[in-house]
């Protein structure tokens, strides 16, 4: 921070030690915690080592060292979204045994970090050239077995949708590394997705989530559980939970052998209990029937974007771990005998859903307004919590982080719409008296999902130089339970928009932003409410598109991959039924609406929203005289993961909000558009 006199200067222009590069370096967070003997790992991404995700083990003494040298990349692609890529085992000597998935070929690998020779990573799983080849993720190693379980993606066409999964059991011995058939499947593919099993405590019994197109996890699944047969196959696998209106988010064995599940049968993601010896398929009545351990108008599960994802996790003693909330979600331990909920202390108010558990010690990555994603230990018997891994390290005086304020705002029909807006903030700068500042509204992606109120250097970027930002949870999201996301049903394009116009207005109308230099932004599913925004309300000085769905007619079936090929049944209708509202809503055919200046970011490599989405829209716009950029990036699949891409990306975003606002930020190089008319 610089000296106690602040200089008055205009928003937008003020002086910033936040760069680019500073909040790519700091982009991505831990994920995937588990506990392997008495260390404690996770993934971690490595922007500047091409994107890469590694395996951090922090061993007893503390030590935080990459399991995985470059260029092993610990990620995976099914669903493109991924899952648990990794598992391991301790052993009593030679070190661990590691499992994981390989980004480049999908393929599994085992690897022992510890081997003296350094033998690298050997191949487990063959390569297929068919379609995306063979994917796994959600993985479970069971060494006594000599096998590691996990959930497989098989591609059995060329088309993004022909592909079917199971849940397959890979031998630890190599000899499936080229020999398909060597892979056991342990389930048959009746089911179109499926989650990794989970083993009851006796090893006898075994559950699982599944569901089915046209739904999305989050509108219907059902629980599966199996007899374990002693050749390690399932037999007699039925539903016991779950059905098409109801989401279960996460399903676990309790140390007694009860089910406990995460399921949205209230309207909220609460946590119930149930037996299933004696459950019937769709939770009636009797001994079966689900109990509810903590019924509240909170949630304590989430949308299941990812394959592994734990929102609880049952302590050897009866407790449960539990990342519950309304909004924001916090760590707790809930004791369901009584139904009482204790959170853990600590400055964290943001909790993933990524929970591991050693005996008293629950694990986790955790997050607050001033703080970034860490690895955060509780230890359940002390009450004492505390970071252990990724630990935040300021890296610039924090007077220059923001303070968000978390709003709710009134929408069209006096609905409430969820927000969190960060002002401009700045110690060495101030505004010229009866100045209002430009914002930005930020779309979040999904669009099933929510902001989190964490420290993000990317908001900061903007607010230590004068730029607002506001992000909406507009009716869709999740957090405020089922009726709040159900809002979005038939109505993307529609509700999102109107939310986010809602905020942008309140903000202009109490002065706190120029209503003449507003902006939105979003990637993804946000990208389609910023373009849509573009096309309907006039409100906006300009926009940021990244990676966008443009197109809903082009972008359905075929047109993506295929976990979202039919999600446009419950946003949108179906195609057959409501055609002209595939076309109506979409961008790419209104672009003859669109008069404001715009910038186009999109990964060549993104199976998700293709290119095609923004050369469509490219071309519908061209001849019009709207200034815009596109800028395109090599290598980069569904949002950026390389440092330079990321530093580019940002900086041609400013360098948007320039041009259109009619500010000078110190440093930034100037952002080239065009009209389209050449």
């Amino acid at each position: 921070m610089g000296d106690n006199t602040a200089v008055t200067t205009p928003f937008g222009a003020w002086r910033s030690p936040i760069d680019a590069a500073l909040a790519a370096s700091h982009d991505g967070h831990p994920e995937y915690v588990g506990t392997v003997g008495d260390e404690v790992w996770w993934t971690e991404p490595r922007p500047e080592e091409g994107g890469r995700r590694t395996l951090v083990r922090r061993r007893p003494d503390g030590a935080e060292v990459s399991a995985l040298p470059a260029p092993w990349n610990a990620r995976s692609r099914v669903i493109e979204y991924g899952g648990l890529p990794w598992a391991a085992v301790p052993r009593p000597s030679g070190g661990p045994l590691v499992v994981f998935a390989h980004f480049a070929d999908q393929r599994l690998y085992a690897y022992e970090p510890d081997d003296p020779a350094g033998a690298p990573p050997r191949p487990l799983t063959p390569v297929s050239d068919l379609g995306g080849g063979l994917r796994w993720a959600d993985l479970r190693l069971h060494a006594e077995r000599g096998e590691v379980w996990g959930v497989l993606e098989e591609f059995t066409g060329p088309g993004p949708t022909a592909v079917r999964r199971v849940i397959a059991a890979v031998p630890l011995d190599g000899s499936a590394a080229d020999d398909r058939a060597a892979v056991r499947e342990l389930t048959d593919d009746r089911h179109r997705f499926v989650t990794g099993p989970r083993l009851s405590p006796d090893g006898r019994r075994v559950a699982w989530i599944a569901w089915d197109h046209p739904r999305m996890p989050w509108d219907g699944t059902v629980v599966m559980v199996a007899e374990v047969a002693g050749d390690g196959t399932f037999a007699r696998a039925r539903a016991v939970l779950g059905g098409p209106d109801e989401s279960v988010a996460q399903a676990e064995w309790a140390p007694d052998g009860a089910l406990l599940a995460a399921t949205d049968r209230t309207g909220w993601w609460n946590l119930h209990r149930l037996d299933p010896a004696e459950a019937d398929t769709d939770g009636g009545a009797g001994a079966g029937r689900p109990v509810a351990l903590c019924p509240r108008e909170e949630e304590f599960g989430g949308p299941l974007w990812k394959l592994g994802q734990r929102w609880f996790a049952p302590l050897p003693g009866g407790l449960i771990a539990v990342v519950h909330g309304r909004g924001a979600a916090r760590l707790g331990i809930l004791d369901p005998r009584t139904g009482e909920l204790a959170d853990a202390p600590g400055p964290w108010t943001e909790w993933d859903a990524t929970l591991a558990v050693d005996g008293s010690r629950v694990f986790g990555v955790a997050a607050s307004p001033y703080s970034s994603p860490e690895v955060v230990e509780l230890d359940t018997r002390t009450g004492h919590a505390r970071a252990i891994g990724a630990a935040h390290i300021d890296p610039i005086d924090p007077a220059y982080y923001p303070r968000p304020v978390e709003r709710t705002f009134t929408g069209p029909g006096g609905r409430e719409v969820h927000a969190t807006v960060y002002p401009p903030r700045n110690p060495d700068h101030t505004a010229p008296d009866g100045e209002a500042p430009p914002y930005v509204v930020w779309a979040h992606g999904g669009p099933t999902g929510r902001a989190p109120v964490v420290l993000d250097l990317e908001i900061a970027y903007f607010t230590s130089r004068g730029i607002g930002v506001a992000e909406v949870n507009y009716g869709g999201s999740t957090g405020y339970g089922r009726a709040y996301r159900n809002r979005l049903r038939e109505r993307w394009g529609v509700v999102d928009v109107e939310d986010c116009a809602a905020v942008a207005e309140a903000l202009a109308e109490e002065g706190s932003a120029d209503r003449a230099r507003l902006a939105i932004r979003g990637g993804s599913a946000g990208g389609w409410t910023a373009a849509a925004s573009l096309t309907s309300t006039g409100l906006y000085a300009c926009a940021t598109v990244k990676y966008p769905v443009l197109d809903l007619t082009d972008w359905s079936d075929d047109g993506t991959h295929d976990f979202e090929s039919r999600y446009m049944e419950t946003l949108i209708g179906p195609l057959a039924e409501v055609p002209e509202r595939y076309r109506d809503r979409s961008p790419a055919h209104r672009a003859d609406r669109v008069t404001s200046p715009f910038l186009l970011l999109q990964g060549l490599d993104d199976p998700v929203c293709p290119p095609v989405q923004c050369e469509r829209f490219l071309a519908a716009v061209a001849g019009r005289g709207v200034p815009h950029a596109y800028l395109t990036f090599e290598g980069e699949s569904h949002g950026f993961r390389r440092a330079e891409t990321m530093i580019r990306a940002l900086e041609a975003e400013l360098g948007l909000y320039a041009r259109a606002f009619g500010i000078a930020p110190p440093g930034v190089p100037t952002l080239e558009l065009t009209d389209g008319t050449a």
